[in-house]
């Protein structure tokens, strides 16, 4: 086997070695036998061209083109020509897949199962970074660069996994990236001939072949830190307040296994800002009261000062019927409602979607019940794609009095849900404190978070602000006061628990809308999230705080009547002869009605925002200099190099003493000219010859070569002459020869002279020149920082 053929095995190696980092991102592993063949087959075609030999970027184009026919011919067969020939159909084919493929990554956690969108992201990723390795590595013979495609490809896998690539992962992927640094080392040494020893070493090796080997651990230690540096300073996947959730619930027990679930937080932003609010289920119920008719798919209770997610669980099989929720007294007036659930044949989803709190399901399929949030989740990889179930639910109507009387939950309940970790910011609790000053008890606090977030504190719904990550982002959300419904219930649940009120968060859809046919669609838009507070004798008991979403719950707009008399002789204050300027009283106008902006109030001049309502100074300065940087970096050729020329053929060089600098510049700027319009500098010509040279190539009519020459003179006199004299007009003779350069070109060429000047490559020299300047006098400096006896002088 030929050294070029053995290092295109290794790179194929090293690819499929790294794309094994993948393997427990889905649940399937029949994708890496795909991945194996095509890259075989992807890799003798490059041989193969290489063989003939075809140029470089023929060899590329090749491999591109076949690599393009094996996706067609596996991914979109159906709407290709001849099953191989790609055609506008199977390109649209592949886009949709594509679009589903990202669509399914958003949606499922880790392990996956292996849809067909999935598939071709994977597999068509690994031979892209197959194609790219090749290339590096075997076309073009550099074997290290090589080691950033399969870097990415690695960390991908690492910043996508639960906890990091597995360290079995990493060892393969290392291993066939020393695999190909050795290889290529091999067939360099090989193109040398034998390589013939010194001294032979003590223990029988020779000592010349201490060097490759030398080197080679070098590189192989240098690749794998930065192996290992790279995932750890990649961003986490999950943190911030929309991070994910992980696996899901992970519940144990019954079948036993950790069961993989829809992440409902990873497109909850998507389905929002979805251009077109696609219907994902269909409900009939037997009852009139549509408000608190919310669908719940999961609960989060374990807050880290990140994110919420669903703690890990026990599950068993589906109990019929359900028990009774926890904290539920017979006192609590409630209502059974029975509800028929029909889902979209592209909604997808592990959880079930049922109204809280369940009291049986009829449904067919494996299903399994996690019975401290009352949800079931698939198993088996069953989902909720295309089903039609029933749901009986309860609706609880609690009022006001019951939940300010509650007495307090059992502190093994109340220990678990007002946990707040150390790395909440204090500005949260100290918040809440004073949000709910003058309350008396939980129900009065949970009611004041709910009105300051939703009337009161002037928030704004928002679904594009992101408010970043890390344990500062709920604090930072205080302060920006814009956001979403996952910002507004996990702040609400963080608050209600510093205040020693058990919480956590529901994630599922908003009451839907009304259809003629008597049924409620609930669309993408109607994704939603929310509260819900523990209240003994009641039990979980839902708020809204997010502004014009959802609904306000009766329960937390307390009836507070004025039962003391009134004097008939004073006027009622809804009497008056004129309106009054202010605006009305809180008391004047429930919260339900304010949310929704249909109370009277003050004009709209009053009601400008005074601060907050545009976007931050900082958020202006960065998309300020991001689109400078975006403008002036295509065009720095451009103004460097008319900065050079505007310096050499600056008004200097008058006197005799800048006679000499000014003529050299000049004649720099003269080559440097005829470099960018394609006549590449000789310095080992002498002014007249490289003058001639000039003329010659740049096909010049007599008056701009009668300038070139004049030039050549200048500089001739200036290098030879003992008192070299003052000439005038060469900057115009420099212009003159532009013209003419110009003139004689291509449209291609004149266009390149601007936009992409040869002769700016000499900044770069210049840099360099200095850089190694700078290091020679910094050595050239350190022997005088001792004495003779080597102590510091």
């Amino acid at each position: 086997m030929s050294g070029r053929a053995r290092l295109a095995l290794c790179a194929a190696a090293a690819t499929l070695m790294t794309a094994c980092a993948l393997l427990p991102l889905v649940s399937s592993a029949t994708w890496i036998v795909q991945v194996a063949l095509m890259l075989a087959v992807q890799s003798g075609v490059g041989a193969a061209a290489r063989r003939i030999p075809l140029a470089r970027p023929l060899t590329v184009a090749a491999q591109a083109l076949v690599t393009l026919v094996l996706l067609t011919l596996v991914f979109a067969r159906a709407q290709a020509f001849a099953g191989l020939v790609p055609g506008p159909e199977a390109f649209r084919h592949l886009a949709e897949l594509l679009r589903q493929g990202a669509d399914d990554v958003g949606q499922y956690a880790s392990p996956a199962p292996l849809t067909g969108g999935i598939r071709l992201m994977l597999v068509g990723g690994v031979l892209l970074i197959g194609l790219i390795v090749d290339t590096l590595a075997v076309t073009f013979r550099s074997a290290a660069p090589a080691g950033l495609p399969l870097l990415a490809l690695y960390s991908v896998a690492a910043g996508l996994s639960e906890g990091g690539a597995d360290w079995l992962w990493f060892l393969v992927a290392a291993a066939g990236y020393l695999t190909l640094l050795l290889a290529e080392g091999r067939d360099r040494i090989a193109q040398w001939g034998r390589v013939f020893a010194g001294a032979p070493h003590p223990g029988g090796r020779e000592a010349g072949a201490t060097v490759p080997v030398r080197t080679g651990r070098r590189i192989g230690a240098l690749a794998l830190g930065i192996a290992l540096a790279v995932p750890l300073a990649l961003p986490a996947m999950q943190g911030g307040l929309l991070g994910a959730t992980g696996t899901g619930v992970g519940a144990r027990g019954g079948n036993g296994g950790t069961i993989s679930a829809v992440n409902p937080l990873v497109s909850l932003r998507d389905s929002l800002n979805a251009n077109e609010d696609r219907t994902v289920m269909s409900l009939r119920t037997d009852t009139s009261d549509l408000s608190d008719l919310y669908v719940r798919i999961v609960s989060l209770d374990d807050f880290d000062g990140t994110t919420w997610k669903p703690s890990q669980r026990h599950i068993v099989g589906v109990p019929d019927p359900f028990p009774a929720p926890a904290g539920l007294d017979d006192e609590v007036k409630r209502r059974q409602i029975t509800t028929t659930i029909a889902t979209a044949d592209d909604y997808t989803q592990d959880w079930l979607p049922m109204p809280y709190p369940p009291s049986g399901v009829r449904i067919k399929g494996s299903w399994r019940y996690e019975p401290v949030g009352m949800t079931l989740v698939g198993d088996h990889e069953q989902n909720t794609r295309g089903l039609t179930y029933q749901v009986k639910s309860l609706q609880v109507r609690p009022t006001a009095e019951q939940l300010a009387t509650a007495p307090d939950p059992s502190p093994s309940l109340k220990r678990e849900y007002t946990k707040v970790p150390k790395s909440l910011p204090a500005d949260v609790a100290r918040t809440a404190r004073r949000v709910t000053g003058g309350a008396s008890n939980h129900y009065e606090q949970a009611v004041k978070l709910q009105d300051w977030f939703a009337v009161d504190g002037g928030f704004q719904y928002d679904t594009q602000v992101n408010t970043g990550s890390g344990p500062q982002a709920v604090s930072r959300f205080l302060k920006d006061k814009q956001g979403f419904c996952m910002h507004f219930s996990f702040a609400m649940a963080a608050m209600a628990r510093t205040l020693d009120i058990p919480a956590r968060v529901a994630v599922g859809f908003a009451p839907g809308s009304p259809q003629g046919d008597g049924t409620v669609a609930v669309g993408l838009k109607d994704a939603h999230a929310w509260p819900e507070l523990y209240f003994e004798g009641v039990g979980w008991t839902r708020f809204e705080p997010t502004p014009t979403r959802g609904t306000v719950p009766s329960y937390s707009r307390p009836e507070t009547p004025d039962t003391s008399p009134q004097d008939p002789a004073v006027p009622s204050q809804d009497t008056g002869a004129a309106p009054s300027a202010a605006p009305s009283a809180r008391q004047s106008c429930p919260p339900e009605l304010r949310r929704l902006q249909e109370c009277g109030g003050p004009s709209a001049q009053a009601v400008l925002p005074s601060d907050g309502g545009g976007p931050q100074w900082y958020a202006v300065l960065g998309w300020a200099l991001g689109g400078l940087v975006v403008v002036v970096l295509p065009l720095s050729p451009l103004l460097l190099r008319r900065r050079m020329r505007s310096v050499r053929l600056g008004a200097h060089g008058r006197g005799e003493a800048d006679a000499a600098p000014h003529v050299l510049g000049v004649w720099q700027e003269l080559t440097d000219t005829a470099w960018d319009f394609g006549i590449p500098p000789d310095e080992s010509r002498t002014p007249r010859r490289a003058a001639d040279r000039i003329v010659r190539l740049g096909r010049l009519d007599p008056a701009a070569a009668a300038s070139v020459h004049r030039l050549a003179d200048a500089v001739e006199q200036v290098l030879y002459a003992p008192r070299p004299r003052p000439v005038a007009g060469l900057a115009e003779d420099v212009r003159q020869v532009t013209g003419a350069l110009r003139g004689a070109a291509s449209r291609g060429t004149r266009l390149r002279a601007v936009l992409a000047p040869r002769s700016t490559v000499r900044l770069v020299w210049s840099a360099s020149a200095r850089w190694t300047a700078f290091r020679s006098r910094l050595a050239a400096a350190r022997p005088t920082l001792r004495g003779p006896s080597g102590q510091r002088g």
